[in-house]
């Protein structure tokens, strides 16, 4: 990451977020490889190394960096553009010292919300945006040595900060969440809290304390939220998770036993829960996943957009009980 000037700051595309889309991208052509010499030849493996040679190689990362394309931001928000329906994150080869407003004249484009960004581009440039902002937003929260108080440094790729008296290195960090799709066995747990979108229900979540397995974080979330015991658990997946900083979702499927389903609700953490059947979950994955006019009920509600791992695990949830009854 490089500053461009006093309004605009830059990410460079070859290094640290260029590693999300080599991990798309080769991730399937790694699994198929059948013997280790395969795997230790593969260009997955060669890519990663490469990478990894740019986060501690300066001189390296400085010749990358003449190759590369760079993402936009001001104030954590990335420069998009929009073309007709769709919208745009203009990669660059070079930035300049443009004024904020003759940027975005100059590129037909406009720095905006990062949400909006994250749910409205293309797969591989929302992960590359979302990273790219965790990494502006974790240099700038992490300028000083948490023991000396010094300043830190960060090295070219952006990969790490050190402060020079104490010589400690500090790496970005996730803070890891637990989300967790609960079900009775016919049924599946939805909850509000106060701030989503009206009419809007997810998967209960919940940030991992200290010392905590997931198993325990999904135990005690589930238990605290709306009083109910899990009897058994499975993993799904996992998503980076920008807002409101970075953190890591962890995707889990949850069982309770059907006779002891009554639900208590937290109301410090939670503004609604309900239990919704086959049905209603299906009609709710249909329907377009912005605030309803309608009276916020759980006749009309939405879920997700199929970008966040909440519609993947209800999505999962769905596909496992099978065909709606008719």
């Amino acid at each position: 990451m490089f500053p461009a000037d006093g309004n605009c700051r830059v990410l460079l595309y070859n290094t640290m977020a260029h590693k999300m889309v080599i991990t798309l991208v080769y991730r399937v052509g790694y699994r198929r490889a059948s013997s280790l010499y395969s795997r230790m030849h593969s260009t997955y493996v060669k890519k990663m190394r490469y990478m990894s040679e740019l986060k501690d190689n300066d001189d390296a990362c400085r010749k990358a960096s003449n190759l590369g394309t760079f993402f936009l931001f001001h104030n954590y928000s990335p420069l998009l553009q929009e073309k007709g329906n769709m919208l745009l994150a203009p990669k660059l080869n070079a930035a300049g010292s443009l004024e904020r407003s003759a940027l975005e004249a100059e590129l037909n484009g406009s720095f905006g919300e990062m949400r909006k960004a994250f749910f409205q581009l293309e797969e591989e440039d929302a992960s590359l945006i979302s990273t790219a902002q965790a990494l502006l937003r974790w240099h700038d929260n992490n300028q000083y040595c948490g023991k000396t108080g010094q300043l830190t440094v960060k090295n070219l790729a952006g990969s790490k900060r050190v402060c020079q008296s104490s010589e400690i290195i500090y790496y970005p960090q996730m803070s890891p969440v637990v989300i967790t799709l609960v079900s009775d066995g016919s049924r599946c747990l939805l909850v509000r809290q106060a701030s989503f979108p009206k009419g809007m229900y997810s998967a209960l979540s919940g940030f991992c304390d200290i010392g905590e397995t997931l198993e325990e974080t999904l135990r005690r979330e589930v238990a605290e939220e709306v009083g109910l015991e899990v009897e058994s658990m499975s993993y799904s997946a996992s998503q980076h998770w920008p807002f409101p900083s970075s953190t890591l979702m962890i995707g889990c499927h949850a069982l309770v036993n059907p006779q002891r389903s009554k639900i208590s609700i937290n109301r410090q953490e939670l503004e609604a829960a309900e239990w919704f059947s086959h049905g209603e979950v299906v009609k709710a994955l249909g329907r377009n996943p912005k605030p309803s006019k309608d009276k916020d009920d759980n006749l009309s509600f939405w879920v997700p957009p199929k970008q966040a791992i909440a519609h993947q695990l209800i999505q999962e949830w769905v596909k496992k009980q099978g065909p709606v009854p008719t």
